[in-house]
């Protein structure tokens, strides 16, 4: 996790003059007792059992839409279906803020490989 966060820190430029907040749910993965959180990168975690405070959270039918009760010969193939889900969310941005709530929603491709 410390790894994945001093990444994404460089990644966005965060540091001294650039913050981000980083909401994270209670899945095991996300502690750690050696964690190191780089300058720039405020950790918030949500309450137990608040799915509704993850909007995300939402998303998982749109993606496990074109994957679910098939299977795949490759990881490529699988991947592709993926991709081709996350362009379905880019192109259907009114889709994807009913079901989130955002009153936003970034402009850069939301599956980047």
């Amino acid at each position: 996790m410390s790894a994945v966060l001093r990444d994404f820190a460089e990644a966005a430029g965060l540091g001294p003059k650039r913050r981000a907040v980083v909401v994270l749910d209670g899945a095991g993965w996300h502690t750690a007792r050696d964690l190191v959180v780089p300058e720039g990168v405020h950790l918030a975690k949500l309450p137990a059992y608040s799915p509704e405070l993850q909007p995300a959270e939402r998303l998982w039918p749109i993606i496990n839409e074109g994957v679910a009760n098939r299977t795949f010969r490759a990881l490529a193939e699988l991947m592709k279906v993926i991709e081709s889900r996350c362009d379905h969310m880019e192109n259907n941005r009114d889709q994807v803020r009913a079901l989130t709530k955002y009153h936003w929603w970034p402009t850069e491709h939301l599956c980047e490989g």
